[in-house]
């Protein structure tokens, strides 16, 4: 267990973010008080070394800075109010959701009244790369707290860039979750493509991490493509499907065409309708197969050397 030197911090929502950020902080020597409504989510933080306060103003009275990462606008709203009404000291929330800038918003002048501070702190990258420190931060909505918190946020990221105003750092989100979603369905494309024309799953991966067709979603999100194996979500296509309709309702509003990113949304649609909700969002190239009329038949052998690719040895790459 982490001995706390480096002060305590509060997470109020405990899932695949909420849950990688406070195992880091731990292991980075921060004292974390943590809640999350769900007694499972509870039980196996505590485990770790998580104290669990019994509700999000017991996380407040207990740190004064709060890392909120919750799945719906309403739970940021019934959190602030909750905070805002309990008479505490100053507190800094770090609001580290993706959601629209109006629900941020109402819940900063909540906490503002109250004499608190919310920043609008969205951070990139999956669930995976939360457990490894990989994930980047748009801080925005205060210059003074967002210095001091920096040795906070090395605790759970790699980097994290003060963007500016109150709600940048969800605008800057907006931008980068949309490449996101564009780049896991053409994952998906490619791979069904690579597959129908017959050629093994593993090898598609292995040469198009190696060549220009790369990218950072189809490093982490391809793999599961390969397995045909969805359940160890890192983005469930549910939760995904949120911040989906924030990014194309921003776009509307400022009025900027996304016909890509339109295009993905009905992929996302057909994942979820086919009951993969609760499965990764890679899990939109089980949808694509079924467009291609695409069977897998048993899975390759993957032994050393040149049986790696199920019989075929790997290709020779060779520089033009």
């Amino acid at each position: 267990m982490a001995s706390g030197k480096k002060g305590a911090v509060g997470i109020v929502g405990l899932g695949i973010m909420g849950g990688a950020f406070a195992q880091n902080l731990l292991a980075a020597g921060w004292r974390v008080i943590g809640y999350d409504i769900a007694p499972a989510r509870r039980r196996a933080l505590a485990k770790i070394g998580v104290e669990i306060a019994a509700d999000a103003v017991d996380v407040a009275r207990q740190a004064r800075a709060i890392i909120v990462s919750l799945p719906k606008p309403a739970a940021l709203a019934m959190t602030a109010a909750a905070i805002a009404r309990a008479g505490l000291p100053r507190r800094v929330i770090i609001e580290a959701s993706t959601f629209a800038i109006d629900d941020k918003t109402k819940a900063a002048a909540v906490l503002r009244k109250a004499g608190h501070v919310l920043l609008d702190c969205p951070v990139s990258g999956t669930g995976a790369q939360a457990k490894t420190k990989d994930l980047v931060v748009y801080a925005s909505g205060g210059a003074a707290e967002i210095k001091k918190l920096r040795p906070l946020f090395a605790g759970f990221t790699r980097a994290v860039y003060d963007v500016g105003e109150f709600g940048n750092g969800s605008r800057m989100k907006y931008v980068a979750n949309h490449l996101v979603a564009i780049h896991n369905v053409a994952s998906a494309e490619a791979m069904v493509l690579g597959m129908k024309a017959g050629l093994p799953p593993q090898l598609i991966f292995d040469l198009i991490k190696t060549g220009a067709g790369n990218s950072r979603i189809f490093e982490l999100r391809a793999p599961m493509m390969v397995k045909d194996s969805y359940r160890d979500a890192t983005m469930k296509i549910a939760v995904w499907q949120k911040d989906m309709d924030v990014i194309g309702g921003y776009a509307r509003s400022i009025r900027v065409p996304t016909p890509m990113f339109d295009a993905s949304k009905a992929i996302y649609q057909k994942a979820l309708t086919s009951g993969h909700g609760e499965e990764d969002t890679a899990a939109v190239c089980v949808v694509l197969e079924k467009m291609a009329g695409l069977k897998r038949g048993k899975a390759p052998s993957h032994r050393p050397g040149d049986r790696k690719y199920g019989g075929r040895s790997a290709p020779t790459a060779r520089r033009q």
